[in-house]
């Protein structure tokens, strides 16, 4: 699994503007049923659900929320660069501004498992973090998680 495979441009969010956790989980699970072709609702309604269970916000300013539907037939995600930071409850208890909401089928298992850890792991490091803080444009951005995907695979 590499993340070239889990988003395409359309489901890039370059400066979205939220005022909580909640707004900005109903507009990255709105991108993700237009890029999709699920409910909206349905993508929302699973990640409210697994958000309950804990926070997603993994620290240094990132959050990965996911859910599972048993009608998605492959993992994707929406990515979103926040023009403010919003509070999520993270586990360093800073605002997130790096956002990846990951939908999977309710079969993934372990494929499910390896798309958040490759996300993770990309997001997490701080240079690649940098530099889509600082990058703008919805294509600018795709390009850079494309660079960091073709990376990890490569690693």
């Amino acid at each position: 699994m590499i993340l070239i495979d889990l988003i395409v441009p359309e489901a890039v969010l370059p400066s979205l503007r939220v005022t909580g956790k909640k707004a900005l989980l109903q507009e990255m699970s709105e991108r993700a049923g237009v890029v999709s072709g699920l409910a909206g609702r349905e993508i929302f309604d699973a990640v409210l659900q697994r958000e309950r269970l804990g926070s997603t916000g993994v620290g240094n300013g990132v959050a990965i929320p996911h859910g599972k539907l048993s009608r998605c037939e492959r993992i994707f995600g929406v990515f979103a660069r926040l023009e403010k930071p919003i509070e999520f409850e993270a586990m360093d208890g800073e605002p997130v501004d790096l956002v990846f909401l990951l939908i999977a089928s309710e079969i993934a298992g372990a494929d499910h498992l390896k798309a958040l850890a490759r996300v993770a792991r990309f997001l997490r490091d701080p240079k690649t973090a940098a530099r889509l803080r600082m990058t703008r444009g919805a294509d600018a951005l795709h390009a850079i998680l494309m660079q960091a995907g073709q990376a990890s695979h490569a690693a």
